[in-house]
């Protein structure tokens, strides 16, 4: 009767953990906070050790992306370019606040990412794969992946 009582409790705290399981994969908190499209990245010039990337960020909550990680450089971060008295001017940013609904577009010549420290160049056909993190409100983090393909860059901007 022991026995059975031993191989009772294993099978309920097994059920239990389980159900907190799956009732985790299916929370909201791991639901898709930010959609991620168009993401790419431009090939690096010969000799160059550093490379951009761009998508578009929708966030379902307002949220900020604060850090982005890359497998194919040491480090990355966020930049703004701007045009200021005929000059092109470029900076880092700690954090880039997305507002829910609106998308935010990360494209040459405006907000991007700026790989520094390329592993080895970007060539057409390559693919990088980014983990960003997002801050929302209540100071939670949330990281998401998403691959992006090297490309040929428009004619114009960054």
């Amino acid at each position: 009767m022991k026995k059975l009582s031993a191989i009772s409790l294993t099978g309920w705290a097994l059920l239990a953990l389980f159900s907190s399981w799956t009732a985790q994969a299916e929370s909201p908190a791991n639901s898709t906070l930010v959609t991620i499209q168009d993401a790419w990245a431009r090939p690096s010039n010969p000799g160059s050790k550093v490379g951009a990337a761009y998508m578009t960020l929708t966030s379902s909550k307002e949220a900020s992306l604060v850090e982005a990680t890359a497998n194919v450089s040491d480090s990355v971060e966020i930049h703004s370019m701007s045009m200021e008295n005929g000059v092109m001017k470029m900076r880092m940013l700690e954090s880039l606040d997305l507002s829910a609904g609106k998308p935010y577009k990360l494209s040459p010549g405006g907000f991007h990412l700026m790989l520094f420290d390329l592993k080895k160049p970007l060539r057409v056909g390559d693919s990088v794969n980014f983990v960003l993190t997002f801050k929302l409100a209540n100071k939670s983090l949330v990281k998401q992946n998403v691959k992006a393909s090297v490309k040929d860059a428009p004619a114009a901007g960054h």
